[in-house]
């Protein structure tokens, strides 16, 4: 599609320049210089299609509105300075070649639309300052061979008008673009939010699933039991409890088989508590599985009646798993102490 629009508007550019280049060949009577009108032509011919068709250094446009006109090409400095030779040779040459008395006739006068056309495709090509330039090159050659009268009147207000149309185009295109450029990356942050909230709807609704399944076989024996809970219930209800709490406190740091670890551990009558300070952050699917594969071991092997599980930043351990147990004397003693590094 942009390949299209770009061939399309370089044929109408190449049709338009020829259309004006004609004009300087169709005289009633021939002028004093032929071959100079000639080689003007045939210069300013080679010059505005080389303006038109040279690959140059592109400039990055990855938005949608520019996208359909294709990348930008900055004209090269070496054709920007063979347009400037082209707006003080061509009219020169022009009117040297119509000899004194039909300087004000068209096919003398042809360059000055020929040259405005030119400035306004190095104009377009980004060339600002060279394309503003060549008309005042324009305008004060124009002067000094017909004066400024006829010079207002036979194109160069043309010429300005033209070179003045094009930057305006082109900065309604840049704008557009620019403007296309931050609402596709409102659209896009806006999605992001979107599925963010989705995400976290789900996780909600996984989450209150899951205290239903914890806690609703006991509430429902609570009611019926009207809150007279024998020693079994009361120890259902505490690990319904804990497990509940493990579901907010540490959810990073659960999957099936730290859960039924962590059961197991109460069921036997252990203290467990579980902490995630985002110890689990910026860790692949892969590291997060393999922490928690180790965790679920450590859990399954620990006879501790205190577990702390903890999960931190540190730069290079990841879970800590601390057990307790009252001693012989009385005093509470560490008789388990496990690190899973961040990074296996």
């Amino acid at each position: 599609m942009s390949v299209g629009i770009r061939a399309a508007l370089s044929v109408l550019a190449v049709a338009f320049t020829a259309y004006l280049a004609v004009g300087a060949l169709l005289w009633t009577e021939p002028p004093a210089y032929p071959a100079v009108q000639l080689v003007a032509v045939a210069f300013y011919l080679v010059t505005t299609w080389l303006c038109i068709f040279w690959k140059a250094q592109r400039t990055a446009r990855a938005d949608p509105i520019t996208g359909e006109l294709g990348p930008g090409a900055l004209l090269p400095a070496w054709a920007a300075v063979l347009a400037l030779a082209a707006a003080v040779l061509v009219p020169n040459a022009s009117w040297v070649a119509a000899g004194p008395a039909a300087r004000s006739l068209d096919f003398a006068t042809w360059s000055l639309g020929a040259i405005g056309a030119l400035m306004a495709i190095v104009m377009v090509r980004g060339r600002r300052w060279v394309a503003w330039t060549g008309v005042v090159i324009l305008a004060v050659e124009a002067t000094a061979w017909i004066g400024p009268a006829a010079a207002l009147a036979l194109g160069v207000v043309g010429a300005v008008l033209w070179v003045a149309i094009a930057q305006l185009l082109t900065w309604l295109i840049d704008r557009a673009a620019s403007d296309t450029a931050a609402l596709t990356e409102l659209q896009r942050a806006a999605s992001e939010w979107l599925a963010t909230q989705e995400g976290t709807r789900r996780e909600r609704r996984t989450q209150v699933q899951r205290a239903l399944a914890l806690a609703g076989p006991v509430l429902t024996r609570t009611i019926e039991q009207q809150g007279r809970l024998d020693a079994e219930d009361k120890q259902r209800a505490r690990i319904a409890e804990e497990a509940l709490r493990d579901e907010l406190r540490g959810a990073a740091l659960l999957d099936d088989a730290v859960r039924r670890a962590l059961g197991s551990a109460r069921d036997r009558g252990a203290v467990v508590s579980v902490l995630d300070e985002g110890g689990l952050e910026g860790l692949s699917v892969e590291e997060r599985a393999r922490i928690r594969a180790e965790l679920a071991r450590t859990l399954t092997g620990a006879a501790s009646e205190r577990l702390y599980v903890r999960a931190s930043r540190h730069d290079e351990i990841a879970v800590t798993v601390v057990g307790r147990s009252a001693s012989d004397d009385g005093d509470d003693r560490v008789d388990l102490w496990h690190e899973i590094a961040r990074q296996a």
